[in-house]
């Protein structure tokens, strides 16, 4: 039997975690090679891990994370308002299934971004579709396609991802374009997909920022009705890792 005709057809096949292992295996002393049983479900579990990775890698570089955050870094004390009880409710990603939104807010500073970020790169590693707009980019973004005709595409698109997250909300003045395409998505998502928002912005000021009443009142219902809250508290983060650098 000529091993390396076998490794190059996995390899030719996309069976890599499959021909990883294989070659493994053969690395091994015969008497410690493990059984034919033993040997497939060594096989077959390399291969769907494989599987998940590479949908993993291709979920995080869809999802355009503003950082490279992971929940198990996020800091967490009482004096943060955050604690490791309030991450794992949320950390196994079940808000998603049960399609409920996340709202963020703090100071500049406190984390906002990173804690939504880690939450998004849990999301992917979890399976979820996930997408980072800043609302710079966001009302770029709506204004863009609108001139070139692909704001269906664009509202489709969002629809599809299981979790949109829109970071920084509230710094940018918000038009009646805006507004409508806000309530518009949120109104697809409503009750099927999951949206986090971070802010500066307390929630209660919300729907004065947003403006137009009626409009207003409709998104917040939206966001607000089914949400998880962080209102995190304390001085800068950047500006404590500044202090200590210095």
């Amino acid at each position: 039997m000529n091993t390396q005709i076998t490794l190059d057809q996995l390899n030719h096949l996309r069976l890599h975690g499959m021909a990883d292992v294989y070659q493994a295996v053969l690395a091994l002393p015969v008497q410690d090679q493990p059984s034919i049983h033993q040997f497939m479900a060594r096989l077959t579990e390399a291969e769907l891990q494989h599987r998940v990775q590479l949908k993993t890698q291709a979920y995080l570089k869809l999802s355009k994370l503003r950082y490279n955050a992971v929940m198990e870094q996020v800091y967490c004390n009482t004096a943060r308002n955050l604690t490791q009880d309030h991450l794992l409710k949320i950390a196994d990603c079940g808000f998603i299934e049960r399609s409920e939104n996340i709202l963020i807010t703090g100071a500049t500073g406190c984390g906002k971004s990173y804690l939504a970020c880690a939450i998004g790169r849990q999301a992917c590693s979890f399976g979820y579709k996930t997408l980072y707009l800043g609302m710079t980019r966001f009302l770029e973004k709506i204004s863009q396609t609108k001139l070139d005709g692909t704001y269906i595409k664009l509202l489709n698109q969002i629809e599809k991802t299981h979790l949109l997250i829109l970071d920084d909300f509230g710094l940018q003045p918000m038009d009646k374009i805006t507004r409508l395409a806000l309530l518009q998505m949120l109104e697809d998502r409503y009750g099927k997909k999951s949206t986090l928002i971070s802010s500066q912005l307390p929630v209660e000021n919300w729907h004065q920022y947003i403006g137009e009443n009626t409009i207003a009142d409709a998104i917040m219902d939206r966001l607000s009705g089914n949400a998880h809250r962080f209102d995190l508290k304390g001085e800068s983060l950047r500006k404590k890792k500044k202090e200590k650098n210095d």
